[in-house]
């Protein structure tokens, strides 16, 4: 699973790297080491004219069924996260996977080791992408977005992270991870013209779904939602025999 992940970034650096074709304007979101479930984020999605755009969502589908705010606040909680194997099944997220893709900026994610590893488990750990050319790339979570109006009218976008079975190292620390798109594959991830859902999935599968990334065990500090800041990413050492990799 994914619950947590940082993003530092501005509106005008996202837009450079996902090369967001739209001139709009949005409102500029601190910087977050510990983004929580229901908080708001960044998405690149297309608009009706398919042309890509940095959006504001808040994390966690929102039930489309839900009646009131309290019922969509607490949907949203349960929908942070979209397994890659029933996707396309569930009710919560089945017609956002057809025709409302996202892509998902993120710093990095964290992860908490399970009994199943060599961690201690609950040891926090930070997963990022190597830096390259001496600048750390975003990683691109495969998302999904929906949208709610409620009884007043209010208009509400939300998004979840589509998560998938986790591999090679990432698989010492937890069984779970997001599912990464490379850059070759973000337009036609974004088209909302591609509806086959055995061609969506294909866009999931990569031969080497962890590569280029790291991860390095962090501090307890993101364990609190009142925690926030650079040092929440900062790595530590583990005693023997509980080295990383």
């Amino acid at each position: 699973m994914c619950g947590r992940f940082a993003l530092s970034k501005l509106p005008s650096e996202l837009i450079e790297e996902f090369e967001i074709h739209t001139g709009k304007t949005l409102p500029i979101l601190p910087a977050d080491w510990n983004i929580t479930p229901t908080r708001d984020i960044y998405i690149v999605r297309n608009e009706s004219e398919n042309k890509r755009d940095l959006a504001i969502a808040s994390w966690g589908i929102i039930a489309p069924w839900s009646k009131d705010s309290d019922a969509a606040i607490k949907s949203q909680s349960q929908a942070i996260n979209a397994r890659s194997e029933t996707v396309d099944q569930k009710p919560t997220f089945r017609s956002a996977f057809r025709s409302r893709r996202c892509l998902i900026p993120a710093d990095g994610y964290y992860e908490w080791a399970t009994e199943m590893g060599p961690y201690s488990p609950k040891q926090p750990f930070y997963i990022s992408a190597a830096i390259s050319a001496g600048k750390a790339q975003s990683l691109a979570f495969a998302g999904i977005w929906d949208r709610w109006i409620a009884p007043d009218g209010t208009v509400r976008d939300s998004a979840a992270i589509i998560t998938r079975p986790a591999v090679e190292f990432l698989a010492t620390v937890h069984s779970r991870m997001p599912t990464f798109l490379p850059r070759d594959r973000w337009d036609q991830w974004l088209d909302r013209s591609v509806q086959d859902v055995d061609e969506i999935r294909a866009m999931m599968e990569l031969e080497s779904p962890a590569r280029g990334l790291k991860a390095v065990p962090v501090a307890s500090l993101v364990n609190s939602i009142r925690n926030n800041g650079p040092e929440l990413i900062a790595p530590i050492e583990l005693g023997e025999p509980q080295t990383l990799f």
